[in-house]
């Protein structure tokens, strides 16, 4: 929309998106009503204070992915609050602060996600759900880091059953070696980060991954999150 507007009025100007406040948010919407029923008026409430689980890991490792994909147009995407409030970090007053299941890929992201983002042409087995039809199960980005030493690929697996075999030619990198690959998977969807179990769903570094034939190949476990940095 913003490029035809662009080529109606003849502008040489292009304009970029700036994506605010987003991030996963309906956890806490009943606890919101149980504390506010109780009290119209509370005290500094733990308001919107949503525990996150695995499944968001997918949602949230999704969205950035998108970002980076449209990294071109979408110019800055600020996550919507960073401690407590529908955030990826948590605390207890007076007491710990832990890392929520979300961290994870905002973190990879945010440490691998600089440079420039590749356009990645995927095939892949794909679903239809009630937004859209066609949806792959495979979603992917990656990054050439600013000195063109490492690439990055994040990658998300939907399928609930099934191991996607990834197979990425490299053209253009003949000299590729598997740096580090790290896994975020979980049996249990549902599962979350507490003060006392803080590790509950953590990454965890794999080796699965290897060059052959000026090809990235990987084992990619259902529901998964990826991260799989090459020295180029």
């Amino acid at each position: 929309m913003i490029d035809y507007i662009k080529a109606k009025k003849r502008s040489k100007k292009t304009i970029g998106i700036s994506f605010d406040e987003w991030n996963v948010w309906y956890h806490s919407n009943q606890q919101d009503k149980d504390i506010l029923a109780k009290n119209e008026w509370p005290d500094a409430p733990h308001l919107l204070e949503d525990v996150y689980n695995f499944e968001d890991v997918l949602q949230v490792g999704g969205i950035l992915n998108t970002f980076i994909r449209r990294s071109d147009r979408v110019r800055i995407a600020c996550i919507a609050q960073l401690v407590n409030v529908i955030a990826p970090i948590m605390t207890e007053n007076g007491g710990p602060a832990w890392r929520q299941t979300i961290y994870y890929p905002f973190y990879f992201a945010s440490k691998y996600g600089r440079g420039s983002a590749l356009q990645l042409i995927t095939d892949a087995p794909t679903y239809d759900c009630e937004e859209a039809d066609d949806v792959p199960y495979l979603d992917a980005s990656a990054v050439l880091s600013d000195d063109s030493q490492t690439l990055t690929f994040f990658v998300v697996n939907r399928h609930p059953q099934n191991a996607l075999d990834l197979d990425a030619r490299l053209d253009g990198f003949a000299n590729a070696r598997v740096l580090e690959q790290v896994e975020m998977t979980h049996p249990d969807l549902q599962a979350v980060n507490t003060a006392r179990q803080p590790e509950t769903v953590a990454p965890v570094k794999v080796e699965n991954g290897k060059i052959e034939d000026g090809r990235l190949r990987a084992t990619l476990k259902p529901q998964s999150y990826s991260v799989i940095r090459l020295s180029v």
